[in-house]
């Protein structure tokens, strides 16, 4: 298993990490002290888990030299549960270790877009939008809902959730692509079969004090009323903030966060997060550098199509993976998808 994990390392860190909390300043700056104890519980559960692994190891190689001596149906049938258990575990620390990109382990920011299709598009999103919730909230992570445009009559044009959690960018990012599904539509008397699709965006949170550096004159910056559903405002104040990026047309919202200042802070670091993915994109050593109008969707080829007629199946068009339940991925069971992706290591 040490070929795949490396506690003695993580042990050395985590007492790097010790050293730190117990200097005289370390509580001076509060977020940087908050993000070293993240951090260190973090190791530290990973390096009890990997123990935890071990035990179990030996517990099941125990288990077969007692069967090797004596037939016991009992502890056959334990030894089995043992074995899968121990399987499954040792999947889920493999799919860890494929989590090393540089902003993996980061919290994550989600958008979603309706595109064609009108109302069955933006039923399509809502459906989007839920899945992911309830993904996020079996995962153990946090979400809060960022911006909403909803319609009055069903569905929502576009939303953006902030996902918490260790890992959550790692996990989501390979979610980013068009999702296709094809039904009978509600919104349809004549009971027609309609395709609808729906573009899905996924950022890691990124601190403003990041390498990049943003002109300030590139930057329109709008504040509206928060709206909620049907229109009606949440405030009565130009609380919510949008954030235009005028070189590369790139534009970012934030409106329900509790004051002007926390929405622009939020909407800042979505826009740093879609620059440095840019930057990295095209190689570019400076955003003034970056070419092109980014604003706009193009509807390629899709990377999961979601059926519920004629047949019933989620199909993953990059792995091939395929789920026959369309309602269980849409109550927020995507792990199979997820973990097909990041083991076909693009």
């Amino acid at each position: 298993m040490e070929s795949l994990f490396d506690p003695a390392s993580l042990d050395l860190k985590i007492e790097e990490l010790n050293r730190e909390t117990f200097s005289e300043n370390f509580w001076e700056d509060t977020k940087k002290a908050q993000d070293i104890l993240k951090q260190k519980k973090f190791l530290e559960d990973k390096v009890a888990e990997y123990r935890k692994l071990e035990e179990s190891l030996d517990e099941i190689i125990i288990s077969i030299e007692l069967l090797e001596e004596v037939e016991d149906e009992a502890l056959l049938d334990e030894l089995e549960g043992s074995v899968s258990l121990f399987e499954e575990n040792l999947e889920n620390m493999k799919l860890d270790t494929l989590l090393n990109g540089d902003y993996d382990s980061n919290n994550a920011i989600l958008s979603i877009q309706a595109g064609s299709g009108g109302t069955d598009a933006q039923d399509w999103a809502q459906m989007l939008l839920r899945m992911y919730q309830r993904y996020s909230e079996k995962k153990g992570y946090k979400t809060k809902l960022l911006s909403l445009n909803d319609d009055t009559e069903a569905g929502i044009k576009s939303a953006t959730i902030y996902v918490e959690g260790i890992n959550a960018y790692g996990y989501l990012k390979n979610e980013k692509g068009v999702h296709r599904v094809v039904r009978i539509s509600p919104f349809d008397s004549s009971g027609r079969r309609h395709t609808s699709f729906s573009s899905v965006d996924v950022m890691p949170e990124i601190e403003l004090d990041t390498e990049v550096e943003i002109d300030q004159e590139d930057l329109r910056i709008d504040t509206f009323r928060s709206s909620g559903a049907g229109g009606q405002h949440v405030n009565t104040t130009d609380s919510a903030v949008r954030i235009t990026h005028m070189p590369t047309n790139i534009v970012v919202s934030c409106q329900n966060e509790r004051s002007q200042h926390q929405n622009r802070e939020m909407a800042m670091k979505m826009l740093v997060s879609k620059l440095v993915e840019l930057k990295e994109q095209e190689h570019k050593d400076n955003i003034k550098n970056l070419q092109g109008d980014y604003s706009q969707i193009t509807w390629g080829s899709q990377i999961r199509s979601y059926v519920f007629h004629p047949y019933t199946m989620v199909k993953d068009h990059r792995t091939g993976g395929e789920v026959g339940n369309v309602e269980k991925v849409l109550d927020g069971d995507i792990e199979f998808f997820i973990n097909e992706k990041l083991k076909q290591r693009d």
